[in-house]
């Protein structure tokens, strides 16, 4: 049992050798213990607190990909895209003028517009290759004519920064993370 010394003499330590005052001069010794304890914590506080930003960063950018496939599948659903002469790089185009700041789409961002006979003919190939990379190309742009039904989908390959931390989004075979929006419609009955 250790004993803090006090103002009051009648609390002492009982008499012991050496070794019983040394523990107690490190017992009341708290120099560097607030050091030590954020060495202890510093780790798993830096690992958490980068995870969370990853984490909220990526499904920020999901959510800007998403809004801006969906504002850019209204040009082939109204059939301005059909007479504007619209093509495969002016509408990848479209989608990347509403992704600024974050998003490099001249090496990241691919774009695939398909047209079906029904909702139920709908056959999506999945945009992997073997190796769990995204393809480079076999995307195709239809935008079909009114009452067409159309799916537009849009992949982007999103970096991961912090993959050592336990908290790896990578899922594609280069070790980036995909991120994929997709927009399912009707065009609306247009003439041509």
């Amino acid at each position: 049992m250790f004993f803090r010394a006090s103002a009051n003499p009648t609390l002492r330590p009982p008499a012991r050798g050496g070794f019983w005052r040394a523990g107690l001069r490190l017992h009341r010794n708290e120099n560097g213990a607030t050091t030590v304890e954020f060495a202890l914590i510093a780790l798993p506080f830096f690992a958490l607190l980068f995870a969370i930003l990853e984490t909220g960063m990526a499904f920020f950018a999901a959510n800007v990909l998403e809004t801006a496939v969906t504002n850019s599948a209204r040009l082939i659903r109204t059939g301005q895209a059909q007479t504007q002469g619209i093509t495969a790089q002016t509408f990848k185009d479209s989608i990347c003028s509403q992704l600024v700041y974050m998003f490099n789409c001249s090496s990241g961002l691919y774009v695939d517009v398909e047209t079906f006979a029904s909702f139920a003919a709908i056959t999506l190939t999945p945009p992997l290759d073997q190796n769990g990379n995204l393809k480079q190309n076999g995307y195709v742009y239809q935008a079909g004519h009114g009452g067409d039904i159309v799916v537009v989908r849009a992949y982007y390959q999103w970096p991961v920064f912090v993959p050592q931390l336990g908290n790896n989004l990578a899922d594609l075979g280069n070790g980036m993370h995909l991120l994929a929006a997709a927009a399912a419609f009707r065009n609306e009955p247009f003439p041509w």
